[in-house]
């Protein structure tokens, strides 16, 4: 089906349907908006934004006035957490994605339902000429446990346009609309197209399968219509102001003006597909398991480009864990079913900045970091398939040799989570070798995990508790430590057994945690009480307080006075930041760009672009210059409500994946030196800092650094503590002119001292080896040491093993020591014996280790085992003759 009946030879591109989309409602008086970040900062509800209206949930929060009434813009959304966890369908089937983009139209307590369908209907059948019979439009059909009546209005609008047979009255599941467990809600008209040939509709009319998940009979735009509020005990509240919120799948309506009857058909992923084809020598859609393959690559390196240039990087944690998580998938399907044995993805990125010029600039401007990045997890996560390879062959070996034949639920699990091994793996490898894998036992430890994890993250909160429903709250923190005020809302906050209460003020000093500054703590003066702010965080806009309790009157006037001496540290840190990141830029290159930081009143740290370890002569460079622009007393100078292309012409450095709106504040230290969008608290001189000391550089992920550094007392500290240990050591060493020098000579020393010794245990062990080798005895064939010795170390035992086992031939060797007072086995016998008796050294071990009180293992040649009680040593050689016996 081809969108385009004027003339189906041309297909209208997706860069046009983008376009038109933003065009028709900017015809409409919406203010066109660019996108949020994929991942959100500033909300506890969200790891990434995964829907249109999330930026903007303020607004229908009443937290926050919106910027303009009528508001449209294109939406990177990313779904692959929490309740929305497309991840594992995606590339299985030809609709799920984990980034997509969502075209929306929104109106705050402007325009409602009879505009937003009858613009709805105006672009899908005029400006995208989609065929008015293939269409159907959802109403909601009302809820008993709501008390809610069927949508009526809504229906009444949709008879202007469609027959009453093809508007159908829908659930509350798929047309009512939830921002969460509470929060903003309310009905929604959902309009859906028909994409299957004539003769399948004339046989099966679409009507029957709108929302049956039918892959031709899809759903392509929602419009939702919020007019109330959810509260906590599940009621329902009407909202001062109705709103609009539309989000329209951008991938699917691209499949439909194209006339495709895949996403992946459309030129949105044609080119990746293409050229991925080229680099894995194959060819889409000739297939299946193929295909399948190359939509997860295709889909996932959207993703894993757009979190990085938004700045969240592949971690172990977090929204970090996540990304890694994806990129990995993309990594084994390419390793598994494309050949693909070295890294490959970052190739692929070229062809995704040419898709979104444009549209999407940080993709472009960060183009040789997101692929370097990509390209050293990659490496890494290549090994790391290596060595879940290399276990994966020691549990088959194992089980053979026990005449097993299944693999357990905990060693695919195992697998899965330690070497990133899914269970489809694991089993297909496990078949080729005549294994099966116990799939309701992997299920368990699954299922073991996702409790651990929602019982970490579980928690109550309250509905808010509204004293005054003004939202205008106002910041007095960058003047003063101190401010009368008065509580406008509280509500309580459960979270692992305890209970907090969060309050927010019309008037606050308490700064809110963001841009890597953690939040301000201190009390609360109410009544003749006094409360502890235990943190201070920023839920979306709203400033939140949380403190020990609730006052007695909590409509009482409120004095807030904020820990000064912790904010003045935290102050010297934070401005410490920017002269540091600047230093780098100048020490590294321009390359450097901030990737993370955490400021707070003991520390900083900075994360940064960077490939290569700073040399002692880098980090000194970079102290030197922070020290002299601390020395320079550099006075503050701090711009507030700046235009953001102002700001941007006067060189000031802005954090990607940061939402940044129209006016900003920038913090300038020295025009020439420093200048940084910033809202966190700042000295007003940088003479305050004291003394800057980095005290440790490293790696913390491909591609990037991390300096922690300290300022003011803690340097002073961090230098009066090296300048102390030096003192031991020249102590030590008899006060010698040259210190480096004496350390060098005790070090060359130490080393010669140690090869001496280690030419001394060895002839002890040869000496050792020839008297055991002639205590053998032969028992059926089979040469027989069984002896308590006197060792060194661990070392010399196991060496002493190996010697005795290439010396003499048919060996079983077991060997007891007592080593530093704890108790050691070793277990060697010859390989043919291995084979003939059906031995094997780790069973044996394991199973002598039990009279010492310990364990061990190892291969069937060779193992070892420690334990407790030395005097259970007797015991076990006793054990191993036994034993013997029956050979």
């Amino acid at each position: 089906m081809n969108a385009n009946k004027e003339n189906p030879a041309i297909v209208m591109k997706s860069s046009d349907i983008r376009e038109k989309f933003l065009d028709f409602f900017k015809q409409k008086g919406h203010k066109i908006v660019p996108s949020a970040p994929l991942v959100v900062k500033d909300d506890p509800t969200l790891m990434f934004t995964n829907a249109g209206m999330n930026q903007f949930k303020d607004y229908f929060l009443g937290t926050r006035k919106p910027e303009a009434l009528r508001i449209a813009d294109t939406q990177k959304c990313l779904r692959v957490s929490g309740k929305h966890n497309d991840l594992e369908e995606v590339g299985l089937d030809t609709y799920h994605h984990t980034m997509f983009e969502m075209l929306g139209n929104w109106s705050f307590g402007d325009y409602f339902k009879e505009e937003a369908i009858a613009w709805a209907w105006e672009l899908l059948t005029e400006v995208y000429k989609l065929p008015k019979e293939r269409l159907y439009a959802t109403v909601f059909g009302g809820d008993k446990a709501d008390q809610l009546t069927a949508d009526e209005e809504a229906r009444a609008i949709w008879q202007k346009f469609l027959p009453a047979d093809r508007i159908l009255d829908g659930s509350k599941k798929d047309n009512f609309w939830e921002m969460g467990d509470t929060g903003p809600c309310g009905p929604c008209s959902e309009i859906h197209i028909d994409l299957r040939s004539q003769e399948e509709i004339d046989q099966t009319p679409g009507a029957g399968l709108v929302n049956k998940d039918h892959p031709l009979v899809i759903e392509i735009w929602n419009l939702v219509f919020i007019q109330f509020n959810r509260l906590s005990d599940g009621s329902l509240q009407p909202l001062p102001q109705r709103h609009v919120d539309t989000g329209m799948g951008f991938e699917r309506l691209a499949m439909a003006i194209q006339g495709k009857t895949s996403n992946y058909d459309t030129d949105v992923f044609s080119p990746l597909l293409q050229k991925l084809g080229e680099l894995a020598g194959v060819q889409y859609g000739q297939d299946k398991q193929t295909d399948i393959a190359m939509r997860v690559v295709v889909d996932h390196i959207r993703a894993i480009a757009f979190a990085i240039a938004d700045g969240q990087l592949p971690s172990n944690t977090g929204a970090g864990y996540v990304i890694r998580r994806i990129l990995r998938r993309a990594v084994r399907y390419g390793f598994q079913f494309l050949g693909m044995k070295q890294p490959f993805m970052a190739t692929l990125l070229p062809v995704l900045q040419e898709q979104f010029e444009g549209v999407f600039p940080e993709l472009a401007a960060q183009a040789d970091f997101i692929g370097q990045v990509i390209t050293r997890e990659e490496e890494s996560f290549l090994r790391t398939l290596e060595q879940g390879l290399k276990r994966l062959n020691a549990i088959t070996d194992e089980l053979q040799r026990q005449g097993e034949k299944i693999i357990t639920g905990k060693q695919a699990f195992e697998l899965y989570d330690t070497f990133g091994f899914p269970f489809d793996l694991t089993s297909l490898i496990a078949r080729e070798r005549g294994f099966s894998v116990d799939e309701s036992g992997f299920k368990k430890e699954m299922a073991k995990q996702k409790a651990r994890s929602k019982q970490d993250a579980a928690k109550e909160t309250g509905d808010w508790v509204i004293l005054d429903d003004s939202t205008d709250v106002q910041f007095v923190g960058y003047e003063k430590l101190t401010a009368e005020a008065r509580i406008l809302r509280y509500r309580t906050l459960k979270q692992k057994g305890k209970e907090l209460v969060q309050v927010v003020l019309d008037v606050t000093p308490f700064y809110a945690e963001s841009g890597g500054q953690v939040g301000d703590t201190g009390y609360l003066e109410v009544g003749g009480e006094k409360i502890r702010v235990l943190d201070t965080k920023k839920e979306n806009e709203l400033i939140v307080h949380f403190v020990e309790r609730l006052p007695a009157d909590p409509s009482a006037p409120v004095k807030a006075v904020v820990d000064g001496d912790k904010r003045l540290k935290t102050v010297n840190n934070h401005s410490a930041t920017h002269l540091m990141h600047a230093a780098l830029r100048k020490v590294l290159g321009t390359h450097v760009e901030q990737r993370g930081s955490l400021v707070n009143d003991k520390m900083l740290r900075f994360d940064f672009s960077h490939f290569d370890k700073l040399s002692e002569e880098q980090i000194k460079q970079v102290e030197d210059l922070v020290n002299a622009r601390i020395r320079a007393n550099i006075p503050l100078e701090e711009l507030r409500d700046v235009p953001l292309e102002e700001a941007r012409k006067m060189g000031a450095m802005a954090l990607f994946g940061e939402k940044y709106g129209e006016k900003v504040r920038v913090i300038v230290f020295d025009r020439d030196y420093s200048i940084e969008l910033c809202g966190g608290t700042h000295v007003q001189a940088t003479g305050q800092i004291g003394l800057f000391k980095i005290v440790s550089e490293s790696s913390i992920s491909a591609g990037v650094r991390r300096i922690e550094a300290v300022t003011g007392v803690a340097a002073e500290d961090f230098v009066w503590q090296q300048q102390q240990a030096l003192a031991q050591v020249r102590a030590s060493l008899k006060f010698p002119k040259d210190v480096s020098k004496a350390v060098a000579t005790l070090v060359a020393d130490k080393s010669k001292l140690e090869k001496e010794l280690e030419k001394l245990k060895q002839q002890q062990v040869n000496a050792l080896q020839n008297e055991l080798a002639a205590k053998a005895q032969a028992h059926n064939g089979v040469q027989v040491i069984i002896e308590k010795i006197s060792v060194p170390d661990g070392g010399a035992l196991k060496n002493l093993a190996f010697a005795l086992k290439k010396q003499v031939d048919n060996l079983f060797l077991v060997l007891a020591a007592n080593i530093n007072d704890k108790p050691q086995l070793a277990v060697a016998i010859a390989d043919n014996l291995v084979q003939s008796h059906n031995l094997h050294a780790g069973n044996i071990v394991r199973d002598l280790a039990r009279h010492i009180q310990g364990g061990g293992g190892g291969q069937p040649f060779f193992a070892t085992a420690g334990g407790k009680e030395v005097e259970g040593l007797d015991q076990a050689l006793a054990a191993a003759r036994q034993l013997v016996q029956t050979f």
